[in-house]
């Protein structure tokens, strides 16, 4: 890869994490399955050691490829913490355009399709909105690299050959809130094979061989990554007025009980009805001050929690916010794994805990 390149690539892959600041790492929890599928530019290949019936070399030329597509899908699992790793399986597929050679252009048909795996690890970003998550990447692998009658100047070959492989990915993943574990992707793959792979074809009824090298895909993919296993969303207290555990509130404080699945904080269809209903009561009543309050269960580390409880808070008090309320009336706090709603032992999944309590004063 020459230097400008390697910048492009780096500077691609370097922007997420200029924006994201000292963000916490979002979690995709457990196993997950994508697909993907988009556009594809690849740069001229080199056709080195050209060679007719076996004979003299007879110089070197390049191989131009027209724009085609690629597709990829994948299985992986997240650790929770912000890293992923995934096995991935692609195809790309670019049309012949022209061959040059000797100073002349050829005009070429056929095509060039790849297909492999990569190993890839990835690693989300958090960068305070909940709706937007950068991430980046890379992976090592194998593929199976074809010319299909490709055909130029009255030289042709078919044959497939294989070579090592890598990527570097850049990417931005958007959650569905209506379908939890949802998530619809915008990515960047660069792909370059490691090493030349040597042809055999035909030209004026002689065999010819030549070694084709640089080959370099950008691709430009949307797709969908889902989470298997997400929790089904919590039953709603039966009655959504119940009092704050942090610390007891004055007689004339109302409170509303917003739930969470389990490690997320995406809002539900009911818990956005909650936080519209507290939106439309401060608006009716003699309100000061909204306090918005994040807790957790107690499974996970305090550590991971009391950052999960705040991001619950701040996905609540922007909700409130889209529902007609001042910023300056929100205080919000972050209490993690402390003061249960349910008491329970360490690493126990209680739904009732995972909450924010919306407090009118």
């Amino acid at each position: 890869m020459n230097f400008r390149l390697a910048l492009l690539t780096a500077t691609v892959l370097a922007a997420p994490i200029a924006f994201s600041h000292s963000a916490a790492a979002q979690p995709v929890s457990g196993p997950y399955v994508s697909l993907g599928a988009g556009y594809s530019i690849q740069n001229s290949q080199k056709a080195k050691n050209i060679s007719v019936n076996n004979g003299a070399s007879m110089g070197a030329g390049q191989l131009l490829l027209d724009n085609g597509y690629d597709v990829t899908g994948s299985a992986g699992y997240g650790f929770g913490n912000g890293f992923r790793v995934e096995l991935e399986g692609d195809y790309i597929r670019n049309g012949a355009s022209k061959a040059k050679f000797n100073g002349a252009d050829y005009t070429a048909s056929g095509h060039e399709g790849h297909y492999g795996v990569f190993a890839n690890a990835l690693f989300d970003f958090d960068i305070g909105l909940p709706w937007l998550y950068p991430y980046v990447g890379v992976g090592l692998g194998w593929q199976n690299v074809g010319f299909n009658s490709f055909n130029a100047g009255g030289a042709s070959v078919s044959q497939s050959r294989s070579a090592f492989a890598y990527q570097a990915i850049g990417g931005l993943s958007y959650p569905i809130p209506f379908a939890p574990g949802l998530s619809a992707t915008v990515e960047y793959r660069f792909v370059s094979l490691v090493n030349g792979r040597k042809y055999d074809g035909e030209y004026a009824g002689q065999p010819v061989q030549f070694t084709a090298t640089h080959e370099y895909n950008h691709e430009i993919n949307v797709g969908l990554r889902y989470q298997l296993f997400t929790p089904a969303a919590p039953a709603p207290a039966p009655n959504p007025a119940a009092a704050p555990v942090a610390a007891p509130a004055p007689v004339q404080a109302k409170t509303y009980l917003v739930f969470f699945d389990w490690d997320r904080y995406n809002l539900t269809p009911r818990a956005t009805q909650v936080i519209a209903q507290a939106a439309s009561d401060s608006h009716t009543n003699d309100v000061t001050t909204i306090q918005v309050s994040g807790y957790t269960d107690t499974s996970g580390t305090a550590k991971y929690n009391l950052g999960l409880s705040e991001r619950r808070a701040k996905a609540v008090a922007l909700q409130l916010v889209n529902d007609g309320v001042p910023q300056s009336e929100i205080e919000i706090h972050a209490y993690g794994e402390t003061h249960l709603l349910v008491p329970t032992g360490p690493g126990v999944r209680e739904p009732q805990n995972r909450r924010v309590e919306i407090i009118l004063q």
